[in-house]
C-alpha cells in the first residue's frame, strides 16, 4: 500500500501514522507505506518520468500540479564537485517550522534542526542512489515523543544537464 488507506499500525504517539519498515543496509530507504501527502508527491514524481527513464527531468516538474501540497514541498539545487545543495523553493509550513526564510541558502549553512536533521546526508544518499529516499524523525521530550518536532521527509531525484541536478522534497509534520 503506498498511500490513501490507513495503515494497520500507526507510529509512536505523536508521530505521523505511517508504518516504517526500511530495508536493512540501505540508508534512508523507502518504507513499505507512505503517509498520504508523501505518497501523492511520489506518485506525481513517478508520473512525470519520460519513456523508460528511472528519474524524471527537473524541467518537467510543474509545482502548480501539486498546488494542494505547496506548503510541504521544497526544491533543492544540486551542485557537483564539490557536492553541495542549495534551497530553492520552500513551502510555507517548512519555513514556519524552521523559523526563517532559507531560499538561496546552502543546506550546509543552516542549523541542523527540525525539519532539516540529517538533510545533507539524505540529500547525498539520494544523489548517490539515484532514487527516492525517506527520513523519519521522532523527537523525544522527557522520554515521550514530541509531535511539535517530529516529521517525515521524502527526497526525490530530478535529472538535468547530464546528472541529478535537483531534488524535490516534501515534509509532513506529526502535529
Amino acid at each position: 500500500m503506498r498511500h490513501g488507506d490507513k495503515p494497520e499500525t500507526g507510529g509512536p504517539e505523536g508521530a505521523p501514522s505511517a508504518r516504517i519498515v526500511q530495508v536493512p543496509g540501505e540508508p534512508y530507504a523507502m518504507p513499505e507505506m507512505l503517509e498520504q501527502e508523501l505518497g501523492e508527491v511520489l506518485d506525481y514524481w513517478d508520473g512525470i518520468k519520460r519513456h523508460n527513464n528511472d528519474i524524471p527531468f527537473w524541467d518537467d516538474v510543474q509545482l502548480t500540479a501539486l498546488r494542494e501540497y505547496s506548503d510541504i514541498l521544497m526544491m533543492i539545487d544540486v551542485f557537483e564537485k564539490p557536492e553541495r545543495f542549495r534551497f530553492g523553493v520552500i513551502g510555507r509550513s517548512i519555513i514556519e517550522r524552521y523559523g526563517r526564510e532559507l531560499e538561496s541558502h546552502f543546506v550546509d549553512e543552516v542549523a541542523r534542526k527540525a525539519p532539516f536533521d540529517y538533510l545533507p546526508y539524505q540529500a547525498s544518499a539520494t544523489v548517490q542512489a539515484g532514487k527516492p529516499t525517506f527520513y523519519h524523525h521522532v523527537a523525544m521530550n522527557s522520554h515521550a515523543p514530541d509531535p511539535a518536532k517530529s516529521y517525515l521527509r521524502l527526497l526525490l531525484p530530478l535529472w538535468g544537464e547530464g546528472h541529478i541536478a535537483m531534488l524535490m522534497g516534501a515534509v509532513v509534520f506529526a502535529d
